[in-house]
């Protein structure tokens, strides 16, 4: 058995529906099919849940009327008989129906949660009446049924493989089954979900939980590429990469994947494939246990940096000064990306801001901080490359140029980070693209 997720924007478009079924039906092995909103339609819910928190009513009120117009025009296109039609629109208006009912009640945050799960609810519902409507046999699972979080916002994957173990049980004579990629609930059993991205993630849960022969996920690129190419121009697709190196590049700005996302398949050795809905034949990314070579793979880059810099002098020879610092962090629930430390300071970044404030004024007990905003890192991936003395040259030598204010080597052999002003972030791509890849 496999899982397929499709993306927004594989599912954003009628026409697209259409590919996605032809890719869905193309052999017989049992599957999970996974699918995100139609691309769009998150945004337009946090902008309908912004208003409401603000007050916004009426604004709320019209936001939801242009989305309900946009869903009944993507009805009309998509299906071809006005009883499939009125069926969709039918189930769609249960959705809008509660969204017009939520303007009378008052905002909070599991409201919101209720709110942004609507997405999914959609898609699945509307590709389930697509299927229906071309007479493939399928089933649709709702996640709310089988995927669960705890109080700490962690999967608990022996609950997802129990329930959702059950509910195939009671399908065994089917062979597709659709469901939510997103959403979930969570340790109070209300709706919530697994943040931006979350679709790769459930999609990954939903892999571990029935040992999936293969995860592969679905959407717009031709599989994880060497660079960035909304930034540069001459960038290719990596044939194969290994857990290790798909979790650095996640994490450290590849859009492609989501960074928890790589967890799941790799505890439990599930190979994870990465498709282009729009061209189907190309060969992809295979992720898998094996690096497949040695070298460089990519370059990527995450944005939204924060620096700060703790210095004192009682550090000095001072054990348990490390331990104080990240317990600050710890406290706000706040990671920290990359960290260097001399005699009498630790400089250190972070890509959450919600407690900025929170942490300065605490960190402030143990010496004098500074922070500089507006950082990028940059992030050098491949395997055993810390351990690959041209590869160092080359890429010392290609950012001779740009002003780095941190490095981060050794703690993995298979990545070297960088943090740069965000102003320098194009620069230092192309020249890593040119000197690392010759491209």
């Amino acid at each position: 058995m496999k899982v397929m997720k499709f993306g927004g924007t594989s599912v954003g478009k009628p026409e697209r529906m259409y590919q996605v079924a032809d890719l869905v039906t193309r052999d017989d092995e049992r599957k999970i099919v996974v699918l995100s909103a139609l691309s769009g339609t998150t945004n337009s819910l946090v902008d309908i849940s912004n208003s409401l928190a603000d007050s916004s009513r009426n604004l709320a009120k019209q936001k939801i009327d242009k989305l309900e117009a946009h869903y009944k025009q993507f009805i009309n296109e998509l299906l071809k008989t006005e009883e499939a039609r009125q069926k969709a629109l039918q189930l769609i208006s249960e959705h809008f129906e509660f969204l017009n009912i939520i303007l009378k009640i008052s905002f909070s945050e599991a409201l919101n949660k209720d709110i942004l799960a609507q997405g999914e609810l959609m898609s699945t519902k509307l590709f389930s009446a697509y299927l229906t409507e071309i007479g493939i046999d399928h089933e649709l699972l709702p996640a709310l049924e089988f995927m669960q979080i705890d109080a700490f916002e962690e999967p608990l994957i022996g609950n997802i493989k129990v329930k959702l173990s059950q509910l195939l049980k009671t399908h065994n004579d089917k062979k597709i089954f659709i469901t939510q990629g997103y959403i979930c609930r969570n340790s109070k059993g209300e709706v919530d979900n697994l943040k931006r991205g979350g679709s790769d993630y459930s999609a990954s849960l939903i892999a571990a939980a029935i040992t999936a022969n293969v995860c592969e996920i679905w959407t717009d690129i031709d599989g994880m590429h060497n660079n960035d190419p909304r930034v540069v121009e001459k960038t290719v697709a990596i044939e194969q990469m290994s857990f290790d190196e798909a979790a650095e590049l996640a994490y450290f700005g590849a859009k492609i994947l989501h960074p928890a996302s790589i967890w799941p398949a790799q505890q439990f050795n599930i190979p994870v494939k990465l498709l282009n809905t729009m061209e189907p034949k190309a060969i992809g990314t295979l992720i898998t246990e094996e690096a497949g070579s040695v070298g460089v793979k990519a370059v990527a880059a995450k944005d939204g940096i924060v620096a700060i810099k703790i210095k004192s002098s009682r550090m000095l020879l001072a054990y348990g000064f490390l331990r104080k610092i990240f317990e600050v962090f710890e406290k706000y629930r706040t990671p920290i990306d990359m960290i260097t430390t001399s005699e009498v300071a630790v400089s250190l970044t972070i890509d959450n801001k919600d407690n900025l404030e929170d942490i300065l004024q605490e960190l402030e007990a143990f010496g004098t901080v500074e922070i500089d905003e507006n950082q990028t890192i940059i992030s050098v991936v491949g395997n055993e490359i810390a351990q690959t003395p041209q590869v160092m040259m080359r890429l010392f030598d290609s950012i001779d140029n740009i002003p780095v204010r941190m490095v981060s080597y050794g703690g993995s052999r298979h990545n070297v980070s960088l943090l740069i002003p965000a102003a320098y972030k194009t620069q230092t791509l192309q020249v890593l693209n040119k000197g690392l890849f010759g491209l």
